[in-house]
């Protein structure tokens, strides 16, 4: 396992036009020491956790609790029926509170608010500790807990994100290391993607033997508050936090063009109407795909004229909205 490479005062423009464009996770070293919220944290964990309880609501907030025997990693059961935690919600201030309570305890309960944005958890708070690395209509949102792991997924999103207190260590793979990671239930997640099977930390390498490969290209970093870290589409990570109190800010965002479908369904329909094709058939599906869908061969409709090109020219809202209506209409057929 490598470093991965880090950059320090890292700008808006060399963050588009040189981080972004390489496709390639990097360490955004010091990109928020001059937060106070960091500078809290930084002086005391009682000081970090007072600054955020300065913005908080009395509102209770989604969170998840672990039994002590999970020993803070968040994951399936057994059976690969069921998570090995539970949700419910809570308060901030009283979870903050547990937190703190619990640091000194060997083994204690796995606990995390996740994903919760910024302006219903802590409103105030990104105003005055903000990044100009990204635009700012993207929502930041805050991940809190004690000393837990969780499992290498990938999401379907560009990431940002900044350790506000305690310290994490990301381990990524790249994309193409998904035969060797082991994708547990496609319909079971934990929070929304598949994650694998493996633990990075302890390998079962007779049960999962192609992880030797996924091992010998992962990457690997300990950020410290203040730190950062960007994280491209698809990279899958696993993510330990390091310390019993850790607050977590991160940005996520999606260039593509909205409105024209989510690609995971048409995954999901693939898996059911081609997947399970004779080999013949699904090979030449491949073809079809490779040409019209990757376009290995370059515009597949090049040759047609504009009016011609249906589907294979610009696709626009009305252009998607008559094919999915004609994919509805087929689907309430069958």
């Amino acid at each position: 396992m490598t470093a991965l490479p880090e950059i320090e005062n890292v700008d808006r423009r060399t963050f588009d036009a040189e981080i972004r464009p390489a496709a390639c996770p990097v360490v955004l070293r010091g990109i928020a020491r001059d937060w106070p919220a960091v500078a809290a944290a930084r002086a005391l964990v009682e000081e970090g956790t007072a600054y955020l309880k300065r913005f908080s609501r009395p509102d209770a907030v989604p969170a998840i609790l672990g039994e002590p025997s999970i020993n803070g990693r968040f994951f399936y059961n057994e059976d690969l029926t069921g998570m090995n935690f539970v949700r419910g919600q809570t308060p901030l201030e009283p979870f903050l509170d547990r937190l703190l309570r619990d640091r000194d305890h060997a083994q204690p309960y796995a606990m995390a608010v996740q994903s919760v944005p910024l302006p219903e958890l802590l409103p105030g708070f990104a105003e005055v500790n903000a990044t100009a690395l990204v635009a700012r209509g993207v929502v930041p949102r805050m991940w809190l807990g004690n000393a837990i792991r969780v499992a290498t997924h990938y999401d379907l999103m560009e990431n940002v994100g900044v350790v506000v207190m305690g310290r994490r260590r990301f381990t990524l793979f790249p994309p193409d290391q998904l035969a060797n990671l082991y994708m547990g239930p496609l319909e079971l997640t934990p929070a929304g993607t598949p994650v694998s099977l493996v633990d990075p930390d302890a390998p079962d390498l007779a049960r999962f033997p192609r992880f030797a490969e996924a091992a010998r290209v992962a990457q690997s970093a300990t950020l410290e508050p203040g730190d950062g870290i960007y994280i491209p589409f698809h990279w899958w990570h696993a993510v330990e936090s390091l310390d019993p109190v850790n607050a977590f800010v991160n940005y996520w965002w999606n260039p593509a063009r909205a409105g024209l479908g989510n690609p995971y369904d048409a995954l999901l329909h693939a898996l059911v109407a081609i997947a399970t094709l004779p080999a013949d058939q699904r090979a030449a599906y491949r073809a079809v795909f490779d040409h019209l869908v990757f376009r290995d061969d370059g515009d597949p409709g090049a040759h047609l004229p504009d009016a011609a090109k249906g589907v294979l020219g610009p696709v626009d809202a009305t252009t998607a909205g008559r094919i999915r209506a004609t994919l509805l209409d087929s689907l309430a057929r069958r």
